[in-house]
């Protein structure tokens, strides 16, 4: 027989090495594709190379949270935040995308320079801001250009709906939403929220192309209610501007109290600042000078030292106090009044402000009682507010009391005290001796309230400061169409180099209205008026009227005077012709 071929055998052979090969290495590519994509226990498994992959696309961001509102008592916003964008670059990244920097500079309005320098000086840095809070609009249009290293992270700024009218009293927040004045920094931590995070896929680019989980919500800041109310706020403001105009005035204050409790109907400064746009902003304009300032308060004092004398009984408003010849030397110091005012009884020392009347009534008294007064109606005592740099003024005590000294500390001389104090310490007058603590925000209970002085004793002071805004007094101007005030007049000596400046005075004016029934108290200052007048009832008393007669309409209450109609008011009431001068220490 014929044998067969060799070579067939070793072709079967190498068929089958070759097939075994092959299948091996395919086994061997089933295994690896196994191991990666569906064995989880092997070390380079499909769990590792997912934790890789997210490793390179998932992120953590922060979930920004909206700071709480602030509003008047009527709901009105005074500071609300809104969403932005900030834009921030990749130093590395955007290093190398040079060739887009033209279009980067231009849309962002910036010299290429200035950018290039900036890159130069962040090149070893992760992050790097482009520009902060842009308009989501506008910030689009500038990620839309898709330069690489570019990227936009979403924040909330603040905006004030009023500026510069609740400016001293609201605040203001810096660039990262922190409070830094006012009541965005007293109360901070009610009002900021509570910062979320969540997971989120990012392209190459940086770019969230899905969100992932939620790790924790945001939760937004708590609102407050302030108690100022805006309308009486604006009235406030656009009278103390015009006035500080008008007397070419350094600077001024005005604050308007709810009588009934002690809530700040509203609280305004000259000059004041626009929160919105503080480019070019000097410090001295931050001041809520009502509050923060502390100043002699003169004159005003006049009717709690007289609170003091009738409460020790040895005097009623009809006793009799000589003040012939119009002068009275105390030490080394001459106190005058403008004219001779004779013999007059104490009601009428408080509407003519005589000086010689008032210290006659201090020095038969203590040093202490007149002390004592001043402070159980809040002067020497902050008002409890919370308010960031708010001024306790200074109620100096003397274990001696030195008779001038004696008598310039009964006139408002030798102590201090702030706007929002002085405002207090009237507001015992006007209720009947109650005091009650001072509050920035709405309250929605009447306050608890201490009395300090005996009702009757306030009474008598109240009806004795309605003459002094009647002809003859030295507050005319102070009066109003359809309801009758009371308050006391103020000129204030400015202490310079060498003591008391004789060509710089603050002009003041406290009151309260209507006086039957007081619904608000008001106390005005005006600061180194240069136009000539100066007395406290030529510049500031007008300002107590305007704001008053407005004030007391828009919140309805009702015209009336001793009872009588509104249109017999009307036929009442002249203007007043002369207005009487209280005289300066």
């Amino acid at each position: 027989m014929k044998a067969k071929p060799r070579t067939a055998k070793i072709i079967r052979w190498r068929f089958y090495g070759v097939s075994i090969v092959l299948l091996a290495l395919l086994a061997a590519l089933v295994w690896h594709l196994a191991s990666i994509q569906v064995l989880p226990n092997e070390s380079r498994g499909y769990e590792f190379l997912q934790q890789q992959g997210l490793v390179r696309t998932l992120r953590s961001e922060t979930i920004p949270a909206l700071r709480g509102v602030i509003t008047d008592r009527n709901g009105e916003p005074l500071a609300v935040s809104t969403p932005v964008v900030s834009l921030w670059a990749q130093p590395k990244e955007l290093l190398s995308a040079k060739e887009h920097w033209p279009d980067l500079v231009k849309a962002l309005n910036m010299k290429l320079g200035s950018l290039e320098k900036k890159l130069h000086r962040f090149r070893n840095k992760e992050f790097m801001y482009l520009r902060r809070h842009m308009t989501p609009a506008d910030a689009d249009e500038i990620l839309d250009l898709d330069i690489r290293g570019v990227y936009g992270q979403r924040e909330y700024r603040r905006f004030y709906p009023a500026g510069e009218i609740t400016a001293h009293l609201v605040g203001f927040t810096n660039i990262d939403d922190k409070g830094q004045e006012g009541i965005e920094l007293a109360y901070e931590q009610w009002l900021t929220g509570e910062k979320g995070e969540k997971q989120v896929l990012k392209d190459l680019r940086g770019r969230v192309f899905k969100d992932v989980n939620l790790i924790s919500e945001a939760s937004a800041g708590k609102d407050i209610a302030l108690s100022i109310d805006m309308r009486l706020q604006y009235l406030a403001y656009r009278e103390l501007k015009e006035a500080v105009t008008a007397h070419r005035a350094k600077s001024g204050s005005v604050v308007l109290l709810d009588a009934k409790t002690g809530e700040v109907l509203a609280m305004v400064n000259q000059p004041s600042y626009n929160p919105n746009d503080r480019a070019g902003l000097k410090p001295q304009a931050l001041r809520n000078r009502a509050m923060t300032d502390q100043f002699e308060p003169g004159s005003t004092m006049k009717p709690l030292t007289v609170m003091a004398a009738l409460e020790t009984g040895r005097f009623k408003p009809t006793t009799k106090i000589n003040t012939s010849p119009g002068y009275l030397r105390v030490g080394r110091k001459t106190l005058l009044d403008p004219v001779n005012y004779g013999e007059i009884d104490v009601a009428k020392i408080l509407q003519k402000s005589s000086q010689v009347g008032l210290t006659k009534i201090s020095l038969d008294l203590e040093g202490d009682v007149i002390r004592d007064m001043f402070f159980r109606t809040g002067l020497g005592q902050d008002t409890g507010t919370g308010f960031p740099g708010e001024a306790a003024g200074t109620l100096p005590g003397y274990s001696k009391w030195q008779p001038i000294v004696q008598a310039n500390f009964s006139f408002g001389y030798g102590l201090s005290l702030t706007t929002l104090q002085l405002a207090q310490a009237y507001s015992v007058i006007a209720d009947n001796g109650k005091k009650k603590p001072v509050s920035l925000l709405k309250i929605n209970e009447q306050p608890d309230s201490v009395s300090v002085v005996e009702p009757h004793v306030a009474k008598q002071v109240a009806t004795m400061l309605e003459k002094v805004v009647q002809p003859g007094g030295t507050g005319t101007r102070a009066n109003m169409p359809g309801y009758l005030g009371a308050g006391k007049t103020g000129t204030i000596h400015k202490v310079g180099r060498n003591g008391y400046a004789d060509d710089r005075y603050s002009s003041l004016f406290a009151g309260f209205a209507p006086a039957d029934d007081p619904r608000l108290i008001a106390v005005i200052i005006v600061n180194e008026p240069s136009s000539g007048q100066y007395f406290g009832g030529e510049v500031a008393a007008p300002v107590f009227s305007a704001l008053m007669e407005r004030s007391l309409r828009l919140l309805q209450v009702p015209p009336r005077l001793n009872g009588g109609s509104h249109s017999q008011v009307v036929q009442k009431i002249k203007p007043p012709l002369k207005v009487a001068m209280e005289p300066l220490s």
